[in-house]
This record gives C-alpha cells, sequence and structure tokens, in this order.
C-alpha cells in the first residue's frame, strides 16, 4: 500500500499556490525549461556587499575552457577560507548564476569567498565531462589562490541535488588522483545513485519524482545508463572506498527522492573514518530551502549549515 510522505505545513501551502518547479522533463521540453530559468535569474535581486568576477579558465585537456564566478564579499580578510559551489539542475540545466543568492547570504554569513563552476549540461554532453569541467575549476582556483586571496589549505567544496552528485564525486577524483586540497564538502540532498533501488527513489513526491530522476541520470550517463559498470564517479552511491574523503555535511529532506541514499553514503562515509554530519529535516521537499525559503525548517536548514561551515573553516 502506497504512502502518502507527510509534507511541512508551511512547505505544502507553498507549493500549492505555485505552478509545478520543473514539470514535465524530456528532450522535446528541456529547452524551454532552460530558457524559463535563464529569464527568471535577471529577476533576481542582489546586494552590492558581494563582488562577482567571471574568469574564463582552462578546461580539462582537449576540451573547451571553463566559466567560473568568484565571490568576494567587502571587508574579508585575505587569506579566506573559499567554498567551491556546483550548481544542481538534474545534470541537465541550471547555471553558476543560479547560486549567486545562496553564496551571497553564505560569504556575508561565514566570512568566506565563494566559486561557481559553469559545468557542461547533459545531454548535450555525457560523463565525465561535466565532472571534469568541475575538476577543472577547482585546480585553477587552487591555482590561483595567493592572487585571488584564498588560504589553499581551506577550500572545501558543496553543491546541490546533481551538484551534489558532482561535489560528492569531485571528493572521490581529487582523492584518487593526488589532486587538490579538499578540506569538507558539504552535500544538500545530494544526487548519488542511478539505480534507484532504495524505497525513497519510488516516492511520488513533489519537485523531483522517479520519472524526472530518470531522465536526469539517463541523460547524464549516457551509453553506461542502465549498465552495471557506471563508474564510481559518475554515481558516488557505488563507490566503495570512502576512506581518505574530506569531513562531511549532508542533509535531506524526509519526503525528498534521495533521503535513503543520502543517509546510507552518509553512514558509509561515517563508517570509512569521514567525520561526519548527517541531517533529516521532516516534511521537506527536494529544493526546500530554495523553494520555501521563509518555512521555519528552511531557515533552520540554512542556520546549521551556516554554522558548521564557521566551525570548518575557521582553521586549516
Amino acid at each position: 500500500m502506497a504512502v502518502t510522505r507527510w509534507i511541512d505545513p508551511e512547505i505544502a501551502a507553498i507549493l500549492d499556490a505555485m505552478p509545478p518547479v520543473v514539470g514535465e522533463l524530456n528532450d522535446a521540453t528541456l529547452p524551454g525549461l532552460r530558457e524559463s530559468r535563464r529569464q527568471g535569474l535577471a529577476l533576481m535581486v542582489l546586494g552590492d556587499e558581494v563582488e562577482r568576477t567571471d574568469y574564463t579558465v582552462p578546461g580539462p585537456a582537449g576540451e573547451p575552457d571553463v566559466v567560473v564566478r568568484f565571490h568576494r564579499p567587502t571587508g574579508v580578510e585575505t587569506p579566506a577560507a573559499c567554498l567551491y559551489s556546483i550548481h544542481g539542475g538534474g545534470y541537465v540545466f541550471g547555471t553558476a548564476q543560479t547560486e549567486d543568492p545562496r553564496l551571497e547570504r553564505v560569504t556575508l554569513d561565514v566570512g568566506c569567498m565563494a566559486a561557481s563552476v559553469e559545468y557542461r549540461l547533459s545531454p548535450d554532453v555525457h560523463y565525465p565531462r561535466s565532472l571534469e569541467d568541475c575538476y577543472a575549476g577547482l585546480v585553477w582556483l587552487h591555482e590561483h589562490a595567493a592572487e585571488l586571496g584564498v588560504d589553499p589549505q581551506r577550500i572545501g567544496i558543496t553543491g546541490t541535488s546533481a551538484g551534489g552528485g558532482l561535489a560528492a564525486a569531485l571528493a572521490i577524483l581529487a582523492r584518487d588522483r593526488g589532486g587538490p586540497h579538499i578540506a569538507f564538502q558539504l552535500l544538500v540532498y545530494p544526487m548519488i545513485d542511478d539505480r534507484a533501488v532504495t524505497a525513497s527513489s519510488s516516492w511520488e513526491v513533489p519537485v523531483w519524482n522517479p520519472t524526472l530522476n530518470e531522465y536526469g541520470w539517463r541523460s547524464y550517463l549516457g551509453p553506461h545508463y542502465g549498465s552495471a559498470e557506471v563508474p564510481e564517479t559518475a554515481a558516488v552511491a557505488r563507490a566503495t572506498d570512502l576512506s581518505g574523503l574530506p569531513p562531511a555535511y549532508l542533509y535531506v529532506g524526509s519526503a525528498d527522492l534521495f533521503m535513503d541514499e543520502d543517509i546510507d553514503y552518509a553512514q558509509r562515509l561515517s563508517h570509512a573514518g569521514v567525520p561526519t554530519e548527517l541531517h533529516v529535516y521532516p516534511g521537506a521537499v527536494h529544493g526546500f530551502e530554495g523553494i520555501a525559503a521563509s518555512a521555519g525548517v528552511a531557515r533552520r536548514a540554512r542556520e546549521e549549515a551556516t554554522k558548521w561551515l564557521q566551525r570548518v573553516t575557521a582553521t586549516p
């Protein structure tokens, strides 16, 4: 018997008053969704306390350059900690600009700098190109840390949804390549398991449902989709060795498709000796702290993540 997921009343009221967050998603509707999101970004109102500069940096070998947007709050003491951010969007939509409001708040609250990467989207490209774009941006950030006023020992990574999946994969990739140091990882309801084998992965919940999830994974994995040979850095829930990864903070809602896979990943990080903190917010849907920013549970999620960031960025 199907169980209806309980949704926080404040979040439910906001969802009821708005059209579907994503709606139907396929190859035919994707261009329109991307365009509508771009138009929405033009309406964003940001303060003048954070300076934003776009840098075009070398991409992966033989691939196009990558744009990294650097966020510098006024008055921050240097060298400062820096949060390297990867936007969400199911691997198929979104831009680095999407992160502007979140990074404005975080940099001011934490007293750090931030960078957001413009990675290529699927199905325009398939794994590993999006991840390699993110890796190239991280390499550039480390190589130019001194001139940016960044402490290379206090660079951490973060991402929401698909961006959380890319951030988690980036931590493994950097470890395995002996690449740039990552001080911590903040994973916000990360999208990390293509197999749809958990109980929560079948839930018909608001915002991001199993049909949308399948399209996102099919687009990202391309010829790998449905295979038992999906690489661990494509879907980190498949990873078997999580030792040696940076300290982690994960949060997810109890009405989110990704609840089970995120709880399992946090547990396995902890078992591997990685300092890990997990929060499951009751009645919260996917994307809740952005969609329903005024809800009490969303405010609490932001406040608790900010306090953790303040702690982990305080010292190398």
